[in-house]
């Protein structure tokens, strides 16, 4: 390929000849930096699971035993074609008998322990007003399509993805008592009722503002809204006589229009969707045939070409069931306590060189300052994994006479059960957001943490091996940016204590209003693959790279010998990723983070050590004006 100056585009100029020859996997729907090293990651486990299934191997962590259970459930093809859909029938059948709302208020909380599905959704989460409690939460149901604007006539993908839909639908039903007349019945009440609720709920730009999720409403008022279901009854189901007073409601407009999409005229169609629903999600842990209908509409929507392989799947449902056990696993046998300490101390550093940052800021005045460097102060850092696994892994232990489909039946009620036992629990502030194995790395604002799992500490992102400044330049970035979410536009509204709180000045705020907006219009609008990218919906994820990139670079200009080249390529590298174009439209308009590319090119704009480091000048294609820079924190 032709050799791409760096001055005009980074990202190619870094991982252009990678690009070219990149294969992506059959069964993946993209390559490159976090996928290349999951990958990794998975084929080191896999390999381990293999060992431990045929007793080559063995553990101490008891959990572990009952995942490669579970594990050895997944292979068993045989047993599991031979009962076919046996196993659901009765979930099947129990949804079906539901003639009346009555019927619905009777079984509805197993109902839900089965796996079906209300016509809204329940949970239990930390409260944003007082983080060291849980509160009740309350939304609408699910639709079939990832957002709301794909059912829009004008979308590209919306109409072929909902036509996938009722394909994968018609064959699984094919396997099921329903009559030809039923099929075609219940498939054509799902969509209508899917198309119902898809004109209430939320859109992912509306989920996006993470704040307004927070809707504290009386029990008394949501109940009214949901009638004819009896929400109330419910929850005496749940909790006896100790049921909550006041519901979150993270979806006010889908409650308040309920009655829209759930009434008298719609019940039935409400019924044959909670069917196929049922149907399709449980398809997994069934036959293969099953499991292989069930995948058309992912594989579909995500350009993935073919279902992995069985051991590929067996090993991805064990360590999704038993994350933190297979994360302790893997963080006490590949991560090393030098590398833990390194990177720990280099969290402390970036820590403390915010809050000179901080200290410096020209748009915060001293109390909003002084707020601000307290909350960087009561940061907690979870680093490679935790210390102890969760007590209640112990109750996922299934019986050897369990088929896939009832393993997995029996530990869903459990922790469904476990949710909803958190609501008169204090929120327990030790639970991490990822396991050990997952390369990732989160910042909590209801708990003022950042986790960073063993698995993402690894090259590019950090190697023993790499320079200071190309380790700063990868996971200095990344840790940068987790910090950085305790200031986006989301984690600014959350005190040191993670509680929605005003803690800004007015004056402060408005100008750190000023700032979001002109973030929003540097990204927003920029082309990518035949759409654009919405500023709005990527905004909390660009601030975190800017700040990421600011506290870093600073380090860099207080550590000798710093080379400020191999920091910006390395930020490159780490960004390197390759997709299908399916995928590549569905993060487009679902996901908040940018593009790869676009966050490879965009955010070292910002800052003059790019232009120096690279003598950029205006008539290169990586030039901004300096009247158009950003530099938030």
């Amino acid at each position: 390929m032709e050799k791409v100056r760096i001055q005009d585009d980074l990202f190619m100029a870094v991982n252009g000849e990678w690009y070219e020859k990149a294969v992506i996997p059959e069964d993946r729907a993209s390559t490159g930096g976090f996928s290349d090293l999951d990958q990794e990651v998975e084929k080191t486990l896999m390999a381990d699971f293999k060992a431990f299934a045929e007793g080559k191997k063995s553990t101490s962590i008891p959990e572990m035993k009952y995942a490669i259970e579970l594990y050895n459930k997944v292979l068993d093809v045989e047993r599991r074609n031979f009962d076919g859909i046996k196993p659901l029938l009765p979930l099947l059948s129990m949804i079906k008998n539901i003639k009346s709302v009555d019927d619905l208020n009777k079984i509805s909380y197993d109902l839900v322990l089965s796996g079906g599905g209300l016509p809204l959704s329940v949970g239990v989460t930390d409260d944003m007003q007082d983080a060291t409690k849980n509160s009740f939460i309350m939304l609408g149901p699910d639709i079939i399509l990832p957002d709301t604007t794909y059912y829009k006539p004008n979308h590209p993908q919306g109409t072929n993805l909902l036509k996938v839909y009722e394909n994968m639908a018609r064959e699984a039903l094919k396997l099921t008592p329903l009559t030809e007349n039923e099929q075609n019945e219940y498939i054509a009440d799902t969509l209508y009722f899917d198309s119902l609720v898809a004109k209430r709920v939320k859109s992912q730009l509306e989920w996006a503002d993470y704040v307004k999720n927070h809707n504290p409403m009386s029990l008394e008022k949501v109940a009214k809204h949901v009638q004819p279901f009896d929400f109330v009854g419910f929850l005496h189901k749940v909790y006896g006589d100790n049921i909550p007073k006041t519901i979150i409601v993270y979806d006010p407009r889908a409650i308040k229009q309920f009655k829209c999409y759930f009434n008298e005229k719609t019940f039935t169609k409400y019924v044959h969707w909670c069917y196929v629903k049922a149907l399709l999600s449980s398809s997994q842990c069934l036959s293969l045939d099953l499991q292989k209908i069930g995948t058309q509409y992912r594989r579909a929507l995500t350009g993935v070409e073919k279902d992995p392989v069985i051991e590929k799947q067996a090993y991805r449902v064990a360590s999704g069931v038993f994350s933190e056990p297979v994360g302790v696993y893997y963080g006490r046998k590949y991560f090393g306590e030098e590398a833990k300490k390194d990177v720990v101390d280099m969290v402390k550093k970036i820590i403390e060189t915010y809050k000179v940052r901080i200290s410096k800021n020209e748009f915060l005045q001293p109390k909003t300052k002084e707020k601000a460097i307290l909350k960087l102060s009561t940061i907690e850092i979870k680093m490679g994994y935790p210390d102890k696994i969760k007590e209640f892994y112990k109750k996922f232990k299934v019986s050897k006479k369990d088929s896939y489909y009832d393993a997995l039946d029996k530990i869903g009620r459990i922790e469904i059960k476990r949710e909803f036992d958190k609501l008169h629990k204090p929120v327990d502030r030790t639970e991490w957001g990822m396991p050990g194995h997952m390369v990732n790395a989160c910042y909590s604002p209801s708990t003022n943490d950042i986790t960073f799992p063993a698995a993402i500490l690894q090259a590019p992102f950090y190697s023993l091996k790499q320079s200071f400044s190309e380790n700063l330049g990868g996971i200095g970035a990344v840790i940068g940016h987790e910090i950085s979410h305790a200031f986006d536009n989301n984690g600014a509204e959350f005190d040191e204590k993670g509680n929605l709180n005003k803690w800004w000045t007015k004056k402060d705020y408005k100008a750190f209003q000023k700032l979001i907006k002109a973030m929003v219009k540097q990204y927003d609008g920029i082309p990518f693959h035949g759409g654009k990218v919405n500023g709005e919906l990527v905004v909390s994820e660009n601030i975190a790279d800017n700040g990421g990139m600011a506290v870093t670079l600073e380090i860099m200009h207080n550590t000798k010998k710093s080379d400020f080249k191999a920091y910006f390529k390395n930020w490159a590298k780490v960004w390197c990723r390759k997709s299908k174009e399916e995928y590549i439209q569905y993060l487009l308009s679902n996901d908040v983070h940018s593009p790869a590319e676009i966050r490879a090119n965009i955010t070292p704009r910002n800052f003059p050590e790019w232009y120096e480091a690279f003598g950029v000048v205006d008539t290169d294609r990586m030039y901004i004006e300096k009247s158009k820079r950003i530099i938030i924190w």
